[in-house]
This record gives C-alpha cells, sequence and structure tokens, in this order.
C-alpha cells in the first residue's frame, strides 16, 4: 500500500547510516518523503515518481573510485531542486563538471561555518555569527561545477555550502540531519518551502487515504490481524477495521515470550474497547520448544516469523479462508531488515514481521504503516481515537523477550527476566519516569557470577538494565537515572527475583548500539 496523494520528495541513498534522519526532518515539517537507492533511481523510475524535489545523501564511498555510486543523469533535468549533502555535494560537483580529490582532507565533528554570500537557503541562519554543523567525510571539493557559488565556508571546508540558484542546485558538505547542527531542520524546511511543497502530509490526511487503498487493496475479502497489543498492531487493527469492519479478525498470538500478565492485559483492553472480532492463540508451547536452547539471535528471529506466519494462516482457515495478513510493520521496520533490494546500507537485524517471513505464505500482506515512524503511528493513533493505555506504551518487539535473553533460551531464563522486568518498569512508573521514557526493559545475560546473600554464595545470572530517550527509534541516547534510583532498583531485583545476583546499566546509545540487545 502506497499513498500517492501528495507532493513528494525523493531522497537519494548512498549508503549513509544517517540518511533515514534526512526522512525524518521532513516528516517533521509535514513533507511526504521516501528513500531509495541509488541503484533503484533510474529515469523510468524518476518519472513514475515524479518527485517535486530531490535530496543526495551522503555515503561511505569515495566519488574518486570510478566503481563508486552516482546519481542518475536524469535527476539534473528534472527542473526541480536538488540538495546534495557530504557525499550529495561531491557527487553533484563530480557529475556536473567540478572536481573532488580524495585523501588529506578528513574531517569528522563539529565546525563552525561562516556565510560568504546571501542565498534564499539560509534565510533564518548566521543571524548571530558562524553556525555549528557537524562533519563527517573523507573527500572534499576543490572544484565547483560551472554556474555554482561558495555561499558558506569552514576552516577545513572551503566550499562547506555551494549553490546554483538559478536552477536551485544546493550542495552542503556537512550533515544538517544530525542534532549537531542545531539549525538543519531550518535548511531542510527552507529547501522544501522553495521547492514548493505546502506542509500538507498530516496524520488526519493519512488515516483517510490509508482507508481508502486498504478497501481498494482488500475489496470483499476476509483480513486477519496480528495484534501484539504494542502501538503499532494496535493502530494498524484500528485502522483496518475502520476501513472494512467484521471482514478484519485479530489474532493475539501467546507466544510465551510476553511480559508479566501482558496476554491478559492485551486481550481485555482490546474486547473492551472495541467490538472487533479476537482469537487468543495461546501457542506458548509451540514457540518455545521451538527456541529451546537457541543462542543465535537472526536465528530466533527467523523462527519466530515463521512460526508467527503457520499460526495466521491456521486461523485464517478457520474464519472462512482469510486472503490477508495485516501488520504493523513500520518504516524503520523495512530499513534495518533489508538493503533496499540491494543499494548500500548494510542489514542491521531482520525484524520478524520484515526479513523473517518465509518464502512461503498463503496470504498477501497489509501494511497500512510501512511508510511512517512510530511518533507518526503515535500521532496516526490519536486521530483514531485510541485511548493512551495503547498509544503511549513503550514499544515492545514481536519476538518479545526471547531477543532480551542472549544464549540459549530456557523456560527457566524466560521465568527470570519476566519477573525482572516487571519490578523494573514498577520502578519506573512509581517514580513518575514512564513518558519521559521511550523504552525500558531488562535483559537476562548469558553470565553467572559469584555473589553473597547473607551467609551463603550464589552463583546467579547477571540482569541488564536498558532505558533510552528518542523520537523514532532511529537514534537514541540512554535515560539518565540518578544512582539512587539505579541503586533501589538493583536491590529490589536482587531480593525479589531468585536467580539473578548483579545488576549493570546499559549506558550506550544508538548508534553505535541497537535500542535491543539482538
Amino acid at each position: 500500500m502506497q499513498i500517492h496523494d501528495h507532493d513528494r520528495l525523493l531522497i537519494v541513498d548512498f549508503g549513509s547510516q544517517v540518511t533515514q534522519l534526512i526522512a525524518r526532518r521532513l516528516r517533521e515539517a509535514n513533507i511526504y518523503c521516501e528513500i531509495h537507492p541509488f541503484q533503484n533511481v533510474t529515469a523510468a523510475f524518476l518519472t513514475e515518481f515524479g518527485p517535486k524535489a530531490v535530496i543526495l545523501s551522503g555515503g561511505p564511498a569515495s566519488v574518486t573510485d570510478p566503481d563508486s555510486p552516482r546519481a542518475p543523469q536524469e535527476v539534473f533535468t528534472l527542473g526541480v531542486p536538488v540538495l546534495g549533502i557530504c557525499y550529495g555535494q561531491q557527487v553533484m560537483m563530480e557529475q556536473l563538471g567540478g572536481k573532488v580529490e580524495a585523501g588529506h582532507h578528513a574531517e569528522f565533528g563539529r565546525a563552525f561555518v561562516t556565510q560568504s554570500n546571501d542565498l534564499d537557503l539560509l534565510d533564518g541562519w548566521f543571524a548571530t555569527g558562524p553556525e555549528q554543523v557537524w562533519m563527517s567525510h573523507g573527500d572534499r571539493v576543490t572544484a565547483l561545477a560551472p554556474g555554482f557559488e561558495v555561499y558558506g565556508t569552514s576552516p577545513n571546508a572551503p566550499f562547506a555550502i555551494v549553490a546554483d540558484p538559478s536552477r536551485h542546485f544546493y550542495a552542503v558538505q556537512f550533515h544538517p540531519e544530525v542534532h549537531h547542527t542545531p539549525n538543519g531542520a531550518g535548511l531542510f524546511r527552507k529547501f522544501t518551502q522553495l521547492a514548493g511543497f505546502t506542509g500538507d502530509w498530516t496524520m488526519a490526511a493519512y488515516k483517510e487515504e490509508a482507508i481508502r487503498l486498504i478497501r481498494e487493496q482488500v475489496g470483499d475479502e476476509q483480513v486477519i490481524c496480528g495484534l501484539s497489543g504494542g502501538v503499532d498492531s494496535s493502530v494498524a487493527a484500528v485502522l483496518i477495521h475502520e476501513a472494512i469492519g467484521d471482514q478484519l479478525t485479530c489474532v493475539f498470538v501467546d507466544h510465551g515470550l510476553m511480559r508479566a500478565n501482558e496476554a491478559d492485559e492485551v486481550v481485555t483492553l482490546f474486547r473492551d474497547h472495541y467490538n472487533i472480532p479476537l482469537i487468543h492463540a495461546d501457542e506458548a508451547d509451540l514457540f518455545i520448544d521451538a527456541l529451546e536452547g537457541q543462542d543465535d539471535p537472526e536465528k530466533k528471529r527467523k523462527i519466530i516469523g515463521r512460526l508467527f506466519i503457520e499460526v495466521f494462516e491456521k486461523h485464517a482457515k478457520s474464519i472462512g479462508g482469510a486472503k490477508f495478513l495485516a501488520q504493523g510493520t513500520l518504516y524503520p521496520d523495512v530499513i534495518e531488515s533489508v538493503s533496499f533490494s540491494g543499494g548500500p546500507s548494510v542489514t542491521i537485524k531482520s525484524h520478524h514481521n520484515v526479513g523473517g517471513l518465509p518464502e512461503r505464505m498463503d496470504m498477501k500482506l497489509v501494511e497500512p504503516l510501512r511508510e511512517l515512524f512510530k511518533d507518526e503511528v503515535r500521532a496516526l493513533g490519536r486521530e483514531l481515537g485510541l485511548p493512551e493505555a495503547f498509544v503511549g506504551r513503550h514499544p515492545f518487539p514481536g519476538p518479545g523477550l526471547a531477543i532480551r535473553c542472549p544464549g540459549g533460551i530456557t523456560r527457566e531464563k524466560l521465568d527470570i527476566l519476566r519477573k525482572a522486568d516487571a519490578v523494573y518498569l514498577d520502578q519506573i512508573r512509581k517514580h513518575g519516569l514512564y513518558d519521559e521514557i521511550w523504552q525500558a526493559f531488562a535483559v537476562l545475560l548469558p553470565v553467572r557470577t559469584v555473589g553473597v546473600m547473607g551467609d551463603g554464595r550464589t552463583y546467579d545470572f547477571v540482569c541488564a538494565l536498558r532505558a533510552v530517550t528518542s523520537v523514532d527509534g532511529m537514534t537514541a541516547d540512554y535515560y539518565p537515572f540518578s544512582h539512587e534510583f539505579l541503586g533501589e532498583t538493583a536491590s529490589r531485583i536482587i531480593n525479589e527475583v531468585r536467580g539473578i545476583n548483579r545488576v549493570t546499566y546499559d549506558i550506550t546509545s544508538k548508534p553505535p548500539g541497537t535500542i535491543e540487545w539482538e
């Protein structure tokens, strides 16, 4: 399902690990955009996509390498504004007649750009002097393409901002998408204004368009929806129900990997709020038997994905042969799971509802949230009238506790983890911190340590606590708990959960880590 009723901006991806942040900045300004790998952006694609503007992303390659990625030349003949970022700037210069040199020009980190000429793109910049930006490049432009002039410089980047205003071509050596460039969002906002975008990408509009497209895709066929009780699947279910009513049946697969009491809470909440047929499939033994002893995180995800589909297919037959399976797949799931059809970005991990799907599947997918980031899904949920108990819940992964239990899976370890996680979340709620945190959870490590409890020796598991702040899950910072909170929480876990004698706190941000441990 794709949304087509908006002016669209195309982001050509050259493999930067922060390309997704470009999309986030644009979506925050109510601009609809899509990311596509450079090799998929052909002349035919450009004609079909019809972008109103194009952004060329950064990337790890060097344009001086003859095999390095290039933009299709047609990008520069579309007659629409183009913005090149870092590698995108270098590609633009190289393809339009400028020069880029490799080596001896590396620059990583904070820098300050000084304006050298007035430029409409820079309205709102340089009001108080040089602007802080974030550089991350190994090569740099040494000669401009014909028609371009310099509008901003830094000590190590003489062509930090360049443009050919007559063609509405703009290029910057730094990364405006990262938060280390404080006024970067303003740059994107001005670029889209110059391109004629009106900022019509809202969740109210998306809701109406998505309902129409769901009806067109499904017709009068039956649909089953995998309901986990999390934000994504709940919003997907309510959206689809508004579109097709009783053609939808939700299947809540209780795989035995939920948090404490969560299965009962999900079923009760959903049945109390919505008149949607709901099947509670208790399949804990099926999943845990298949995962017993499995320690490879990718295999865990693949097993869970395969079993989910098998369970869904079984229940599809029980309701008269559903032809469609609905999922709460989000844009970050797609980005992290696949390398965009062989694109330059590496696969970070498979998501059970994307990379984990088996090749054989008897149903077609309905994924109405596939183009949305998490904060957009929450906004859509509020448009649909979902209670805050659904909309405000911390994200919970489809594979559940299986990926919070590194090493071999056993029932005993899952029970220990479930109890520790319940204590941790209880502490967060008691201290009034739940809504300040994007996601919080406990991880049971495959490590045992010696401890002393009373007069006895223990040899038990180590528990790691994780809590992060984020907007969309693409980047995240660890939450700065006080030492008092951590000490109190550790004491409770050790005292209340048999099997754990040591607690640690994970202070890794994303990147370089991921939010989940597996």
